[in-house]
C-alpha cells in the first residue's frame, strides 16, 4: 500500500469548486498533499489545498502539464480535457475516473448509447446531429410532442435540458448536438451513490428522493432515506450497482434515476464523483462521499455507507432578482434550529439560481426533518448587498 499520509504522494483535483472544497476537508483530515486546477482565481477550493493553478480545465497543455506533477488524478466535473487524460493514462498517471467512462459520460447521446448496449433501463430516446434534424424528425412524425429535449454536452443544474410541447418551445435551443426522450410520468426522482475501488470492492449509499424546484429544474431538498417501499429501494440499489460495474468505475458514481407509476426503475444519468444528491451524508452517514470518494481512488477499504439519522439536504440558490455581493439574510435563525448545519461555499458573488451552500437537517425522523427543512428554506435567503 502507498503511504498516502504525511508524504511527498500528491493528489491532483480538476476544479476547485465546492465538490472539490469539501473533498479537501477529508485531504485534510489524513494530511494528503494536494493540487487544485481551476479557470477561476477565487475558486472555492483555493485556500484549502497546498497547490493552487489557474487554468482552462478544457485545454489539452494545461490539463497535461498539470496532471505530469501529480500522482494519481481525480476531477469535481465532468468538462474536462479528456484527451489530455487518455496521454496522462497512457504515461502511469492514475486517473480517475478513467477517461474511456468520462469520454462516455460527457455526451448524453453516447451515456444513452451506453444504457442501451449494457442493458441498463432507461427512457425511449433518439440522437440528432442538430437540432433541424430533430425539426424533420417531428415533422415526419417519427417523435411527438411532449418530449424532454436535451444538449448531449455542457448541460448541469437544469440547464442543456427542456420539454418540448410544441415547435415554438425549439425556437430558442441551442443548435448542435441533442437527444429526444420520451417523458416518464415518474411518481419520484431517485438516486444512489455507488463507491467502488480498484479491488473492486462496492458499497451503495441508501436511496435518496430528490424534490425539485419547478422552475429552475435544481434540485431543492434530497431526503434520505427515501420514502418509498423495501422493494423499490432495494431495486434502484440493484440497477445503481449494475450500472457502476458497467462502466468499471473507480471512485464515486451518482445514479439519478425515476421510479415509475410501475414501480420500475429507469436510469436519467450519472454522475463520475461526488454530488449533489450525497451531500447530506457529511452529518447523516457513518462515512461522508467525500471520504469515501478518497478511498475509493485510493484503493483504501471503504467505509460504512449507512445513515445514523435521517437527513434532508436544502440547496442555498441565489435568490432571484439579486445579483452581486452575497448575504446569506437569516443565517443565524436557522442555526438556532435543533439538527441544522449550514454549509457556505465560499462564492462572492450571487445570481439568481446559483448554487451557493447548502444546509443539512438530520433527525432520528424523516418527516420531521423535512418539516425542519421547510421552514430553513422558508427563513433563510440568499441574497445581495
Amino acid at each position: 500500500m502507498a503511504n498516502y499520509f504525511s508524504s511527498d504522494f500528491t493528489l491532483g483535483i480538476l476544479g476547485g469548486g465546492q465538490l472539490g472544497k469539501m473533498l479537501l476537508t477529508e485531504t485534510r483530515k489524513y494530511d494528503i498533499k494536494t493540487f487544485v486546477l481551476d479557470p477561476s482565481s477565487d475558486a472555492p477550493s483555493r485556500l484549502a489545498c497546498n497547490r493552487f493553478f489557474q487554468g482552462s480545465l478544457l485545454d489539452f497543455d494545461t490539463v497535461y502539464n498539470f496532471g505530469k506533477q501529480v500522482d494519481v488524478l481525480t476531477i469535481e466535473i465532468e468538462n474536462v480535457n479528456v484527451e489530455a487524460l487518455e496521454k496522462l493514462e497512457e504515461e502511469g498517471v492514475k486517473v480517475y475516473p478513467s477517461a474511456r467512462s468520462l469520454k462516455i459520460i460527457q455526451n448524453k447521446g453516447f451515456q444513452k448509447q451506453f444504457y442501451a448496449q449494457n442493458n441498463i433501463p432507461t427512457a425511449d430516446f433518439f440522437r440528432f446531429p442538430s437540432i433541424e434534424e430533430l425539426k424533420k424528425a417531428i415533422e415526419d412524425s417519427h417523435i411527438r410532442f411532449p418530449f424532454v429535449w436535451k444538449s448531449t454536452r455542457f448541460g448541469y443544474d437544469g440547464n442543456g435540458v427542456k420539454i418540448v410541447r410544441s415547435f415554438t418551445d425549439l425556437e430558442s435551443l441551442p443548435k448542435g448536438e441533442c437527444i429526444a426522450e420520451t417523458m416518464i410520468p415518474f411518481k419520484n426522482e431517485l438516486a444512489v451513490i455507488v463507491a467502488r475501488n480498484l479491488q473492486g470492492e462496492v458499497r451503495t449509499y441508501p436511496v435518496v428522493e430528490m424534490e425539485f424546484h419547478p422552475e429552475a429544474n435544481q434540485v431543492e431538498y434530497v431526503i434520505c432515506p427515501a420514502r418509498i417501499s423495501d422493494t423499490v429501494a432495494q431495486k434502484a440499489r440493484e440497477v445503481a450497482l449494475k450500472t457502476a460495474e458497467a462502466f468499471g468505475i473507480v471512485g464515486l458514481l451518482a445514479v439519478e434515476m425515476f421510479q415509475t407509476q410501475e414501480d420500475d426503475i429507469l436510469v436519467n444519468e450519472v454522475a463520475p464523483r461526488t454530488h449533489n444528491s450525497g451531500h447530506y451524508s457529511i452529518e447523516a452517514a457513518y462515512t461522508s462521499q467525500f471520504e469515501q470518494h478518497l478511498r475509493a481512488i485510493l484503493n483504501l477499504p471503504l467505509g460504512k455507507t449507512e445513515s445514523k439519522l435521517a437527513g434532508v439536504m436544502v440547496n442555498l440558490v441565489g435568490a432571484e432578482g439579486h445579483t452581486g455581493e452575497v448575504v446569506y439574510q437569516n443565517i443565524e435563525k436557522i442555526m438556532a434550529m435543533e439538527g441544522v448545519t449550514p454549509h457556505i461555499y465560499g462564492k462572492r458573488e450571487t445570481r439568481p439560481f446559483r448554487k451557493m451552500g447548502h444546509v443539512t437537517i438530520i433527525s432520528e425522523n424523516v418527516v420531521e426533518a423535512r418539516r425542519i427543512a421547510q421552514e430553513v428554506k422558508e427563513t433563510i435567503k440568499v441574497i445581495s448587498n
